[in-house]
């Protein structure tokens, strides 16, 4: 059954970008939030001070979701400030740009720790209260990379890290959904923000967002909204017969082989 308390959710790396505008449109819906960052206290603050501002109560949390015991503590936190956590959105991750010649076992490494095992240490951490109560949202942040290949050389490695989280939320979902828990995983396109723009010139973006917009049956890249109101939609608790999903959100895109979960 849906929890009665008002719903406390957890976002990863939810301080910028898909992670800050899902921690805005979660309190919008009432929720209330607990925002994990691992760099940017400054940014992590300042939407705590905007939410709390407009009436929702909020904290932030500083932890490498690499880091299980990290992961354990932070989920101590939130339920000890905020309450029972309802919702875990899993949106902490890393992009690494390398080749089969320029791969090397450090990036990868840390490739694999931020966004596969950062998945799981979060997942783990949240089950057992989830179980308790009968009730849980998860959803995942994965990426259309994970469907297959396109022109995009260098997110191999990426696109792999992507297509494990794909899995896990399937057989995850498998795993807790007797217990009604649903796991549920959201795969952007190119999003305008602060990862993807990066370092990069006015002109070096541009060039890239029309290349990626000619690509889209749409014409267009995606903002952070439009990923935060479908994963405000998973994670609410009117889709629970919504579950091992992952839903591309990428203007339609026609440049991939194997486009499709």
């Amino acid at each position: 059954m849906p929890p009665t308390t008002p719903q406390v959710a957890l976002i990863t790396g939810g301080a910028r970008g898909i992670g800050a505008a899902t921690c805005r449109a979660l309190a919008a819906t009432g929720a209330a939030i607990a925002i994990n960052y691992t760099s940017r206290p400054d940014a992590a603050e300042a939407l705590a001070a905007e939410l709390r501002a407009n009436g929702t109560k909020a904290i932030t949390i500083q932890a490498d979701v690499a880091n299980e015991q990290a992961v354990q503590a932070m989920v101590a936190r939130t339920e000890a400030e905020l309450g029972p956590l309802t919702i875990l959105v899993n949106n902490a991750g890393i992009a690494w740009a390398a080749t089969i010649d320029t791969w090397n076992p450090e990036g990868f490494a840390r490739l694999r720790a931020v966004n596969v095992d950062g998945t799981i240490h979060a997942i783990r951490a949240v089950v057992g209260g989830m179980r308790t109560r009968r009730y849980g949202r998860i959803v995942n942040v994965s990426s259309i990379a994970s469907f297959g290949t396109c022109g995009f050389v260098g997110n191999h490695f990426y696109a792999s890290t992507k297509a494990e989280v794909n899995i896990l939320t399937k057989r995850f979902a498998l795993e807790l959904g007797e217990h009604n828990i649903t796991v549920n995983a959201v795969a952007p396109g190119l999003i305008r923000s602060d990862m993807t723009q990066g370092n990069k010139t006015d002109a070096e973006w541009t060039e890239m967002r029309d290349g990626f917009a000619r690509n889209a049956i749409m014409g267009r890249v995606g903002e952070p909204e439009e990923i935060a109101r479908a994963i405000a939609f998973l994670a609410a608790p009117t889709a629970g017969f919504i579950t091992a999903q992952i839903l591309a959100i990428d203007g339609g895109r026609k440049d991939y082989i194997g486009h499709g979960a």
